[in-house]
């Protein structure tokens, strides 16, 4: 399981971060205004748990939902993840569908 605790966002490397055991997961962004573009998901081939990237991205949206930020998935994955849970859609600009 996830701990929300041990979540990152380093805005110097503009990277999401959760580091599990000595493997380091993250999630590229891009900042432009009220919007976080969020351009690669990279996960450790030695992380073998098949909920942890849902995990994972669901504790990222749930940090970017706290500070009000619109998101813009260009990540097939993280888009995948979007289009399947109805309650990251509304995170969504306006006009911007997946």
């Amino acid at each position: 399981m996830v701990d929300v605790a041990e979540l990152i966002d380093n805005d110097f490397l503009r990277q999401f971060e959760l580091k599990i055991d000595d493997h380091l997961a993250k999630i590229e962004y891009s900042l432009q205004e009220r919007k976080i573009f969020l351009t690669k998901l990279i996960i450790p081939e030695e992380i073998k748990d098949e909920n942890f990237k849902k995990e994972f991205l669901a504790a990222v949206f749930d940090q970017i939902n706290e500070r009000n930020l619109s998101i813009v998935p260009t990540s097939p994955e993280i888009a995948k993840f979007v289009r399947g849970n109805r309650k990251y859609k509304r995170m969504l600009p306006v006009g911007v569908r997946i």
